[in-house]
């Protein structure tokens, strides 16, 4: 069985993130008495924005991060760059309530974070002394065991 411990560190803290980000949404719903859409209310949209904007850009993170592990092994700097994504997760949702340079931080590291990872995936594949073979040969044979 092979475990991912940054991965799976990461993406509980991704839940728990998603549901305090969902819970923010939740209150402004219930102060402005909208249950559904968003009842043109400037701070709901704001809310809401945040929370689709983290739906959007964490699935890349987590699958990246996941795969990078898997290929690469655990390491301190990718332990850096997972809890960094949280981190700016969180100041793009408190920015999305205006201050606007937690929000601009957020995206900044959040696009620098999915580049990084999208090339380290990159040179985990094509840097790696193994050939598609030697793979399908290796999983083939962990397969039968």
């Amino acid at each position: 069985m092979i475990i991912l411990p940054i991965s799976l560190t990461i993406a509980a803290g991704a839940a728990l993130l998603n549901i305090w980000i969902a819970m923010r949404v939740g209150r402004v719903r219930g102060e402005a008495k909208v249950s559904i859409g968003d009842g043109g209310d400037e701070r709901l949209i704001r809310r809401m924005r945040a929370h689709s904007n983290y739906v959007e850009n964490t699935p890349f993170v987590l699958i990246l991060l996941a795969l990078v592990e898997l290929g690469a092994g655990s390491s301190i700097w990718l332990w850096a760059v997972g809890a960094l994504y949280l981190v700016a997760r969180i100041l793009h949702a408190i920015g999305m309530d205006g201050l606007g340079w937690a929000r601009g931080a957020g995206i900044t590291v959040t696009m620098l974070i999915q580049l990084g990872l999208a090339v380290a995936a990159l040179l985990t594949v094509y840097l790696t002394p193994t050939s598609i073979s030697s793979t399908l040969t290796e999983t083939v044979a962990v397969e039968s065991e």
